[in-house]
């Protein structure tokens, strides 16, 4: 018969060898949120950049609208607007974003994941 007193390290020893796998799931699951909040502002830079091209078919000022309209970082993403120099002609805007997986721990276990957002419209 065991005495009582012998097992009261056992929870101790299996919340150390289960608590960093928990800790690195829990990470893996904020990268995923971080990827996915930056798909939905991508979505937003999409739907001004093709507001913007329908307005002015320019393709600087639909790059410069769409930087300023989120807080994504410009330096990663690009604006391709191609079609639609006069009015009633349809034009596509295409938005790519290369969202950087870097939370700690579980960044460097994932590449760097590439977005993009396409939009057809017409020049008003």
């Amino acid at each position: 018969m065991r005495s009582r007193g012998t097992d009261g390290g056992q929870a101790t020893v299996e919340l150390a060898l289960v608590l960093p796998l928990l800790i690195v799931a829990l990470l893996a699951v904020v990268q995923v949120v971080v990827v996915g909040r930056d798909r939905i502002a991508l979505a937003h830079a999409g739907r001004e950049a093709a507001r913007a091209a329908v307005e002015h078919p320019d393709p600087a000022g639909v790059a410069a609208a769409t930087h300023s309209a989120t807080g994504l970082d410009p330096d990663r993403l690009s604006v391709a607007l191609t079609g639609g120099t006069g009015p009633g002609e349809q034009f596509t805007v295409r938005v790519t974003y290369r969202a950087v997986t870097d939370v700690m721990l579980v960044g460097r276990l994932f590449p760097d994941v590439v977005l993009a957002e396409q939009f057809v419209g017409r020049v008003g």
